[in-house]
């Protein structure tokens, strides 16, 4: 916690390169919608860049008043009010979105989450807009590093739903919904970011 805001390292450690190739992929006026918002520091850095952007963030029902300290902090025009986001449910019943991001989300999640955050993403975006999801990811069923492997067994110790998913299953649900992987770039601490676009 810094001034009585929640804090996160990570989100501190990777924002900035994350930012960078958002710049890319949502280059266009529009709405972006954010799964997972927590802290509100990603919220607020690339909101604060992106300023031809609307940040919607969102984050789980028990959780999503998390980010109002540091939003309310920022004051900035392009975010709009955090929204209660439960994807496990069928109709997510948002206002108009032009792409999605969502950040160290999908090994917290259970697997039928993970699922199902697809399954909105899919039927909230039109032909061609994109879905970017950052975090560590496994190839093969193979760990790209050992920190990576450590921290699959970590999480599968506090919840055994939760762990490093696999690009080979998540290729194969995206396709199910119409997502095509467009880039997967490496990025630092042995994490990536996947860049799906509606098809």
């Amino acid at each position: 916690m810094t001034e009585g805001k929640p804090f996160s390292q990570a989100c501190e450690n990777n924002k900035q390169v994350i930012l960078e190739k958002l710049a890319a992929v949502f280059s266009s006026p529009g709405t972006i919608l954010e799964i997972g918002t927590g802290t509100g520091q990603h919220a607020v850095h690339f909101a604060g860049n992106l300023r031809h952007v609307t940040w919607q963030p969102s984050d789980h029902p028990s959780n999503y008043q998390l980010c109002e300290p540091r939003l309310a902090e920022a004051r900035l025009p392009n975010i709009s009010k955090p929204l209660a986001l439960d994807v496990s449910i069928s109709d997510w019943q948002l206002p108009p979105v032009n792409g999605a991001f969502s950040a160290n989300t999908a090994h917290i999640m259970s697997w039928q989450e993970v699922k199902a955050m697809f399954r909105g993403v899919a039927a909230n975006l039109q032909q061609g807009e994109a879905f970017c999801l950052y975090g560590p990811f496994n190839y093969g069923g193979t760990f790209t590093s050992a920190s990576n492997q450590q921290f699959d067994a970590s999480l599968r110790r506090q919840k055994p739903t939760m762990g490093i998913r696999d690009m080979d299953d998540l290729e194969q649900i995206s396709s199910e919904n119409g997502l095509i992987l467009e880039s997967d770039f490496e990025m630092p601490a042995n994490n990536r970011l996947l860049v799906w676009r509606k098809h």
